[in-house]
This record gives structure tokens, sequence and C-alpha cells, in this order.
């Protein structure tokens, strides 16, 4: 097992990748990869999620090859490894997806590979869901935050860590929207509406806590090629609190990590946590979940080959 073989290999210290995976080669048959986007210049309000990428790898070292609760060796099934980061431009949002765009559909575009990706603030997502969009038309989003994130502007700009749903909207990109874990307050009980007339389907922290089953049903009949997005602020700032925008009230680390075992895709082609925010965290426990996020989801992932 590669991951195993990275440990005992007495030339080899992989120690900066994430779960100690080995780092991608060219020309390597691989099902799922590890990338980082180390961008927050989007953010409404603290920053930090720049250097998510470079936690969640910090936070992965105790990842072991097999998970007992799904039975699956998923970075063995997967032949897992870690790409490295994109390289993003500080201070310009545009350039910067227009960046990611070139790079991720480079990775995806020849390859049969599922990209398990850490941000970075939530508007990184909009340029993933181009670069799926590019390679396989419209796509399911499933999407827990505890923010609907589809607000128009923020101070009159289109392009934030809060609006990247309905420009994915606008632009064609969606098939059918998911979220779950809405909790914040809103700016005005339009915003409610909002989601009636963008097509969303939106539950609350409410829903996930006291209707957990019917929220899976939905989200699992799904069908088509379909993207994951996990805003780590889902979780109660109580297990997360490095992230930018905090909102009581949220999931515990054990729920989240519960929610994503359950979840089945007939065709997952993408997944991402983002927000992650090391400088406000304590003790490494948001990397450490966000780096249990992703391994759950590899898991997922790993029962449908």
């Amino acid at each position: 097992m590669r991951q195993l073989d990275a440990l005992k290999s007495p030339r080899f210290t992989q120690i900066s990748t994430f779960g100690r995976l080995p780092i991608c080669e060219k020309n390597e048959e691989i099902k799922a990869a590890f990338l980082g986007i180390p961008f927050d210049d989007a953010v409404t309000y603290r920053p930090g999620a720049r250097f998510g990428p470079m936690g969640i790898r910090q936070g992965s070292r105790l990842l072991r090859p097999y998970n007992q609760f799904l039975d699956t060796y998923p970075f063995d099934k997967l032949n897992a490894c870690d790409m490295g980061d994109i390289n993003v431009i500080p201070g310009y949002i545009e350039d910067t997806m227009n960046a990611i765009q070139t790079s991720l559909y480079e990775i995806i575009s020849s390859k049969n590979l599922v990209p398990f990706i850490a941000g970075g603030d939530h508007s990184i997502t909009l340029p993933i869901l181009r670069t799926l969009y590019k390679k396989f038309g419209k796509i399911n989003i499933v999407h827990f935050d505890s923010h609907y994130d589809f607000w128009d502007s923020y101070w009159g700009k289109k392009y934030t860590h809060g609006t990247w749903l309905r420009r994915a909207i606008e632009e064609g990109l969606i098939k059918e929207a998911v979220q779950g874990g809405i909790r914040a307050s809103t700016f005005s009980k339009e915003d409610l509406r909002d989601k009636e007339r963008l097509g969303i389907r939106s539950f609350t922290i409410r829903d996930l806590k006291y209707n957990l089953d019917t929220v899976i049903r939905e989200i699992n009949s799904l069908s088509g090629p379909t993207h994951v997005s996990i805003d780590i602020d889902v979780v109660d700032p109580a297990f997360a609190p490095g992230t930018g925008t905090p909102e009581v009230g949220g999931l515990t680390s054990f729920e989240i990590i519960e929610i994503v075992r359950k979840l089945r895709f007939d065709k997952l082609v993408g997944f991402d946590v983002v927000e992650v925010a090391p400088p406000y965290d304590m003790s490494e426990i948001t990397a450490m979940l966000a780096a249990n996020i992703i391994y759950e989801g590899m898991s997922v992932l790993s029962l449908n080959l």
C-alpha cells in the first residue's frame, strides 16, 4: 500500500503532503488527488484561509490507510497522491479564477481523476465549477454551509466568497443545487425568497439536526456529475474555530463526518473543503477535522470502484 510504503521508506519522510501520501507523478494512473488553492482575497470578514491547504496537510498526519467505518482502504484503492498547490495571484480575484480554471483543467481534462481540493475561501468553488462544466456539462452542487452564499454582491463587487453560488447558477453551470446547514442571520427576508427564485433546495441546521435522513435522501437522489463543497463553518465554532466567518449553533465534528459517510453518488467529480483559517485555530482541531472530512470523501468515492 502506497501510504504504508511511504511511511516505512528509509529514503523519504512524507510529512508535508496530505495524509503522508506520495507526490503525484506525471504519467501515474490515479483516481483521486489532493490539491490546494491558497487564496483568501474574496473574504468579507476575517482573512487567513490562504493558509488552509498548509494547515490541512499538517492536520492530516494521523490519517491511516484503513477506514473501518466504511470498510475501505481509500488511498490504496484510489492510488491517491498530493498534487501540491495551484499558484494564485494575491490581490487579483478574477486573474486567480482564470489561473484556477487553467490549472485544474490541465489536471482533469486527460485523466479520470477526482480532485479533492482544500481552500482557500469559498470564492474558489466558482472556477472549480466552471472547470468541471467544461468537462462534464451541467453538474449538481451539494453545498454544506452556515451561509447561503447566493448574495448578488458585496460592496458592489460580484466575486466574493458570499456570491459564488449565484454566479454559478447565472452562468448556467448548475443542474441541481442542494445546500444544508444554513443558520446565519441574513440581511433581509428577501434572501429567503431568493433560494426559490434561484431554484435551490435549501435545508437549515434544524433540518440536518432533526430530519437528516430526509436531507440525505434528497442529496443521494441526485443523478449525474456531482460536486460537493463544504464550508468548514457549517460546523460549530466550538469544534471548528479556525474559520473566517464563524456562526454559533452548528454541527459537531462527529455529525459532519457521519453526514459525509452517508453520501452516495453515481458520479462524484469534485470535492472541496474551504474556509479553514489556521491563524484562528486552536490546537489544529479545525485543520484535523477538515483533513478527516476529505479522507471520508475519498473513502466514499472508493466504495464505487
